[in-house]
């Protein structure tokens, strides 16, 4: 999961709050000293950390939450409006042009992923019915038109290229006309990156931004760098003038400070997020979803999200009545495994529910992808449809016959009916909590929001 450990020690921290009634200064104080110190931990930049706690603790210490029922719940709620603050309160969007082409010009050291999330943003757009076209201008790095030109290939995206020879400032400009040339109403140009910031690097981005004047540049940051992130984006955005971040690597990233600290720093939003190695693995960046999960509180909205763009709706609806109506058997099972293998790592989606992001360790060591993906597959298949419509039958001697089948042991095979019954108690509780949520009045019920 995201933030993983700062998530862990956060929760911890506010949880001890829950079990008392009336809470003391002191109380709170020692809470925040308990935050403080995973907010350190986690590489959040420290004037940061020493402006978010200040904030967080004048606010708590307040009448309105010493003297309410529920003071722990308050003080949950004030720092997840805190941590939302803090990372941008919204959503921010790049800025499309009015007069076609919209012009990105993206920027950043290399190894961060700067190449791949131009593709990336591409594909983004073009879900979006925008035309893109990528500009490969990093003459220097070996390979990097190459690379600019497999990712354009995958994504059905056209790559604007003049080899390694011509300067970057020309194949900007040149690309710029191609586009208006060829009805492309975007362009993202790839810019050469360096192991660090130097001037010769920024002189040429300058000279690139002069002549193309693009209408958005993003700075890519490779998130699990840290405070390292934060400095160099102060560099490039004091040098060059950034209009937002991309941070990359975030499902990696168990800490958090780069992704705390940059938007306080540099008075930049983040605008988008990468998630993982997929072409369509990027996101736009919410603050306050991003707050939430941290808190432990889950991104309903994220997970219906993608939901819509990757599971059959109509099958899903289906699903529902067979839960409703405890039928749920092993063709519904792998059905359902394919499908949230298609929104990506099972920890991840389960994170995006409320109250469920640690329930992955009850599903021991359920993998949803590659090998234990395909054995599960083979172990199904080579049940007959009575006894994957009817697990209840699945004797010893079906147990064997199965495992000999799927090339597999008995123990995988009890292993595979063990995580299917965890599901079925999972999706039972899930519906459950789904109906108590609905008589309390949805999300406006939940405790962080009275």
């Amino acid at each position: 999961m995201i933030f993983e450990g700062l998530s862990d020690k956060l929760q911890g921290a506010l949880s001890k709050l829950k079990s008392k009634g009336k809470l003391t200064e002191k109380d709170i104080k020692d809470a925040m000293r308990e935050v403080k110190l995973a907010l350190l931990e986690a590489d959040v930049n420290f004037k940061v950390v020493k402006d978010f706690i200040k904030k967080v603790q004048e606010r708590c210490v307040g009448q309105e939450v010493m003297e309410s029922l529920t003071p722990a719940q308050h003080i949950i709620k004030i720092v997840n409006e805190e941590l939302t603050s803090l990372m941008g309160d919204v959503s921010s969007k790049v800025v499309i042009s009015p007069k076609p082409p919209t012009i990105i010009m993206m920027v950043g050291l290399q190894g961060a992923g700067k190449t791949t999330t131009s593709g990336k943003l591409g594909g983004y757009f073009k879900k979006q019915g925008k035309r893109p076209l990528l500009v490969a201008c990093d003459v220097y790095r070996p390979a990097a038109i190459k690379q600019l030109q497999v990712v354009g290939e995958k994504l059905d995206i056209p790559v604007f290229n003049m080899g390694d020879k011509e300067s970057p400032i020309n194949i900007a400009k040149a690309g710029l006309s191609h586009a208006l040339k060829n009805n492309n109403d975007l362009v993202i140009i790839d810019t050469a990156g360096r192991l660090h910031v130097d001037e010769a690097l920024m002189d040429e981005l300058k000279s690139i931004k002069s002549e193309v004047k693009p209408h958005e540049i993003l700075l890519v940051v490779d998130s699990m760098t840290g405070q390292d992130a934060v400095n160099v984006a102060e560099s490039f955005n004091e040098t060059l003038g950034v209009d937002g971040v991309v941070l990359t690597k975030l499902d990696g990233d168990t800490r958090g400070g780069a992704a705390l600290s940059i938007r306080a720093v540099t008075q930049k939003p983040i605008k988008f997020i990468g998630m993982g190695e997929k072409l369509d693995d990027l996101e736009q960046f919410h603050p306050d979803r991003m707050a939430s999960r941290i808190l432990g509180m889950g991104d309903i909205l994220s997970l219906i999200e993608k939901a819509q763009e990757n599971m059959d709706m109509d099958k899903a609806r289906e699903l529902e009545q067979k839960i409703k109506k405890q039928e749920l058997d092993f063709e519904d099972f792998l059905e359902q495994m394919e499908q949230i293998q298609n929104m990506g790592p099972l920890d991840k989606i389960l994170g995006m529910m409320p109250g469920m992001g640690n329930i992955k360790d009850q599903l021991g060591d359920v993998d949803l992808n590659g090998k234990e993906m395909k054995r599960t597959k083979a172990i199904v298949q080579s049940m007959t449809v009575e006894e994957r419509r009817n697990p209840t039958i699945l004797n010893a001697s079906r147990k064997k016959r199965i495992a000999r089948g799927s090339g597999s042991s008995v123990q995988d095979v009890n292993r595979l009916i063990k995580q299917f019954n965890e599901m079925k108690k999972m999706m039972k509780m899930f519906t459950g909590s789904q109906k108590s949520m609905k008589k309390r009045g949805g999300f406006a019920g939940l405790p962080f929001f009275k």
